[in-house]
């Protein structure tokens, strides 16, 4: 069985943890939620409330074929995941492994500050930030419903997930 696993936190954008975890699910797919500590945490807009698999700091990334980055407001878990050394730590294996790799709105955050998207070619949330993060960490920021760059797929907010989950499943199906 292949295994995801998604680096969030409290007030996630409902969205973007929610549809990539059934369609990975519906995929057949094990699917691990990794969060800051084992306590239940919730979406920013009240669809979702989750108990997390286990803290990011548990997350061994051999373990798994995908590491997926979700966005939310810039105030939630995005802010929180990006400034979690471990969360570096994994994404840094991931791309060390050309594992595949999915992010979208503010959740390359993350990846820039991981520092693993120099020379890359992704997209992000269009405001609070996230394009001047991607590019002051050397990548080519897009303005386009999905961007893949090798093992990498970039999307910008829930509206792109239709597209971003369909070359996620292409991706990983390769």
């Amino acid at each position: 069985m292949k295994k995801a696993v998604i680096l969030t936190a409290d007030q996630f954008e409902d969205m973007e943890v929610m549809y990539p975890l059934f369609r990975l699910q519906e995929e057949g797919w094990r699917v691990d939620v990794a969060a800051p500590k084992i306590e239940e945490i919730h979406g920013e807009f009240g669809y979702g409330a989750l108990m997390p698999d286990m803290t990011i700091a548990e997350v061994d990334p051999d373990k798994y074929d995908l590491l997926v980055v979700p966005g939310g407001s810039p105030d939630g878990a995005p802010s929180v995941v990006r400034k979690i050394k471990k969360a570096h730590e994994i994404t840094k294996s991931f791309f060390s492994k050309n594992k595949p790799v999915a992010s979208i709105c503010h959740g390359p955050w993350t990846l820039a500050d991981a520092d693993v998207i120099k020379g890359r070619e992704l997209t992000s949330y269009w405001h609070d930030g996230v394009p001047e993060s991607v590019k002051e960490a050397g990548g080519k920021w897009i303005d386009k419903e999905v961007v893949v760059d090798r093992n990498l797929v970039t999307s910008r907010w829930p509206a792109d997930l239709p597209a971003f989950m369909r070359e996620v499943i292409k991706l990983v199906n390769k």
